[in-house]
């Protein structure tokens, strides 16, 4: 007899859980696809293992699975993110009396090690907007004046490089300083601006009518087609400006986050008001940058101290 009906049963099981994922939970396209890929990766493996019933799945079929997908060479957290997805979805599905037992309870992630985020330094930092502002100024045009505002504004936000380039012009609230940001899960969090990133966004805007069209809408940047500003676009501004700071590493937008929020901790701000403004979702996300700002101070102490 044919195991491919049951395999389809299988598989429309799994494709009615993420129809649910996505439209209750409102996650992105990428992540169900991620859920997707994790999730049928599982049925092809327990098809090896010649169970065709979910139902017959038990905790030593999913520990294999994870197994070989360690002996592959996957990486810790690649094992933590597809654990996790199993134990979401075989908890929906006996939750939906879809299944007797509940296999994947017990469960367990490899644990992950994290590894410190690359950053800059705040001279660094300092010194790859100084270079941007002078080349603005000398071109004169739109372009510098819009690269300059939206590495003002990755710095002193912390946004992503989605959210910097989903903003709009009215996210932008001049009256109290602050732009209101649009994150994962469409979480909404107002963070505040300095005078350098307002003052950055104000000369953009003076400007920002020579690159628009009528595709333009309500973004607040755009590229020289006048579309919405592309996220690639934004990564090659800041990799340009980086490459003109001796010894600066090379990161891309994600790097400007890292930056902001262990220069706000190395100042003194406290670590729940770095959350709110990064928009993590758990305070434990955030403290990673604590070790950096630590390892910075030990690192200072071992090179002055005269008795270190």
């Amino acid at each position: 007899m044919s195991t491919e009906p049951v395999r389809a049963a299988m598989t429309e099981l799994v494709e009615e859980y993420l129809r649910q994922l996505s439209g209750q939970r409102d996650l992105s396209a990428h992540t169900v696809r991620a859920y997707r890929t994790d999730l049928l990766g599982l049925l092809t493996h327990l098809a090896r293992l010649g169970v065709t019933d979910l139902g017959d799945v038990d905790l030593r079929a999913l520990r294999s699975w994870l197994a070989r997908q360690q002996s592959l060479g996957q990486a810790r957290s690649t094992l933590q993110r597809r654990s996790a997805a199993v134990r979401v979805f075989f908890a929906w599905a006996y939750a939906a009396g879809r299944l007797p037992a509940n296999p994947a309870a017990g469960l367990r992630s490899p644990k992950t090690v994290r590894a410190l985020p690359p950053t800059l330094e705040q001279a660094d930092a300092a010194e790859m907007l100084a270079a941007a502002i002078a080349t603005a100024a000398e071109t004169g045009g739109p372009v510098g004046a819009r690269d300059v505002a939206m590495l003002e504004l990755l710095y002193a936000t912390g946004m992503r490089v989605a959210e910097l380039c989903g903003l709009d012009l009215a996210d932008l609230d001049t009256d109290r300083q602050v732009v209101r940001v649009l994150g994962k899960g469409r979480k909404e969090r107002t963070v505040p601006l300095g005078r350098p990133a307002r003052r950055a966004l104000e000369s953009w805007l003076e400007l920002r009518g020579q690159l628009v069209t009528r595709e333009s809408g309500a973004a607040m940047f755009v590229g020289e087609r006048g579309r919405r500003v592309d996220q690639r676009v934004v990564r090659r501004s800041v990799h340009r400006a980086l490459r003109v700071v001796d010894g600066a590493r090379d990161l891309g937008p994600h790097g400007l986050r890292h930056a902001m929020a262990t220069h706000l901790l190395e100042g003194g701000a406290d670590l729940r008001s770095v959350q709110e403004m990064l928009g993590h979702a758990s305070l434990a996300t955030t403290q990673i940058y604590t070790h950096v700002s630590n390892e910075r101070i030990r690192s200072a102490y071992e090179q002055a101290h005269p008795r270190a």
